[in-house]
């Protein structure tokens, strides 16, 4: 697959610079929200697949190939982003919600358009708010699973009290 010195400088940048920040985050946080952060690359992939089948967007380069132009989006930045806003505002929905909405804000009306001006990736079949909106809905997965995490044994119990009822 052809891919330009440009374009591979930077999926290089986007994937190792949000890794390099968990340098920083703790290694009793990166117990705590690993889990979450694992499902949303995961759940991210599979809506990656689902838009570039979709045609959402369109990267500059000639062939499409979703190793060298989706997948650094998914395991870059994604996973350190979801697990330090965790970090920063898990336990005040409020709070989560409005970081969540300024992160995929400036992604998709601002960094979108950079994106855009440097030849990466564009938007197609979507505008920018329609965008955000495919970027924000994942926020409430996050956080429903990051409770389930550190609620899973009071969970479990009410599953089996159930049943056994």
């Amino acid at each position: 697959m052809t891919m330009t010195k440009k374009h591979l400088m930077f999926n290089i940048g986007l994937v190792l610079m949000p890794w390099l920040t968990l340098l920083f985050f703790g290694k009793q946080n990166m117990k705590r929200y690993s889990i979450s952060g694992i499902f949303i690359v995961i759940f991210e992939i599979i809506n990656h697949l689902y838009g570039n089948k979709r045609k959402w967007w369109k990267f500059y380069d000639k062939r499409n190939w979703f190793i060298k132009d989706e997948l650094p989006f998914s395991i870059g930045p994604y996973m350190p982003l979801s697990m330090w806003i965790l970090k920063f505002s898990y336990g005040n929905f409020k709070k989560f919600v409005l970081l969540n909405a300024i992160a995929d804000s400036l992604f998709a009306f601002i960094f979108m358009e950079f994106l855009k001006k440097i030849k990466i990736v564009r938007l197609n079949r979507l505008n920018n708010f329609q965008f955000f909106l495919y970027l924000h809905y994942k926020a409430y997965l996050l956080y429903g699973v990051q409770y389930l995490a550190e609620n899973k044994d009071r969970f479990l119990n009410r599953i089996k009290k159930g049943i056994l009822k």
